[in-house]
């Protein structure tokens, strides 16, 4: 007769639990996974064995856009390897998503501690340092991203979109070249280097890579708006309103692609389609009516009693 001792019983047990969580997160049952999770720690296993499935509670959480809870998950994570550096940028990556950025900002700086070669935590790290306005320390660890990772294109793309910002166009374009180099099927970096061609004066090289950039991803709604800008400038209204009609059947919920269609249609004269695209325009984004109040465009409305109820409404 064979007999199990308690040990052998307990690691069985343990076995089964991250069976059953696995079986059911595969099915679809995200909180039912956690809770066997959780039963199979209740038996001793290893310490690496205890940080695997604490991570798998965490990543679930985070499915579960229960930001908290998944920060919790890495925190008892520490509690069995303060050095984890996975941890503290799971809990960087929640602190985001929670808007504690100071507290984000500490944690990637602990993951880079733990781990000096920790790219993901760099890129982050950058990010957030970007959205802050902290542009130095932004470029500084982008620049390490690509030490670390030199085919990083992603990197590349939003270190010349802060050199943009700057006004600094050929140190941008030479970072989107690379960009799309590295990788040539990244909307983004063609939208991008069509907005740093626009800078430069060049509306034909910036209408060629917008377009590259609409073939790579046609959701995104400020390609539309940009190419449209264009067409407005050179007062090619028509091609314009062809372009933001496009861009609305993929972007239905974009208030500036019926902005610049309503410019277009009230420079043309075509008062009933403005008024509605301005209509449009304003149920998806109230604040819009501070642009249409300013804006010359709409000079062929002025003595439409629609568009004054408009304005006073």
């Amino acid at each position: 007769m064979l007999i199990l001792s308690n040990h052998l019983r307990d690691e069985q047990r343990r076995k089964n639990y991250i069976l059953l969580a696995e079986n059911c997160y595969l099915q679809g049952g995200k909180e039912k996974a956690i809770d066997f999770y959780n039963k199979s720690l209740g038996f001793k296993g290893t310490e690496e064995d205890n940080i695997e499935v604490l991570f798998n509670i965490a990543l679930i959480y985070d499915e579960l856009n229960l930001p908290l809870e998944s920060k919790n998950a890495y925190k008892r994570i520490l509690e069995v390897d303060l050095n984890n550096p996975g941890a503290y940028y799971g809990i960087a990556i929640m602190d985001e998503q929670l808007g504690n950025d100071e507290q984000a900002v500490y944690n990637y700086r602990q993951a880079i501690k733990s781990d000096p070669t920790y790219d993901r935590a760099y890129f982050f790290l950058a990010n957030l340092y970007d959205k802050l306005g902290t542009t130095d320390l932004a470029i500084k660890y982008y620049e390490k991203v690509i030490e670390l990772v030199p085919d990083d294109y992603h990197a590349y793309n939003n270190l010349g979109s802060i050199y943009e910002e700057m006004g600094e166009y050929h140190i941008a374009f030479d970072m989107f070249k690379k960009s799309i180099q590295i990788y040539p099927y990244f909307y983004k970096s063609k939208f991008n280097l069509g907005v740093v061609y626009k800078r430069l004066g060049n509306n034909k090289m910036a209408l060629k890579n917008y377009f590259a950039s609409l073939e790579l991803s046609e959701s995104y709604h400020y390609t539309y708006l940009n190419i449209s800008a264009i067409y407005i400038e050179e007062k090619q209204y028509e091609k314009s309103i062809k372009i933001l009609s496009d861009g609305i059947q993929s972007n239905e919920e974009a208030d500036v692609l019926y902005y610049n269609r309503a410019c277009c249609y009230a420079i043309l004269g075509m008062e009933e389609e403005a008024i509605s695209d301005i209509k449009q325009s304003l149920r998806l984004n109230p604040n819009t009516l501070e642009w249409v109040k300013k804006d010359r465009d709409f000079k062929n409305l002025y003595n439409n009693d629609d568009f004054i109820n408009l304005i006073k409404e």
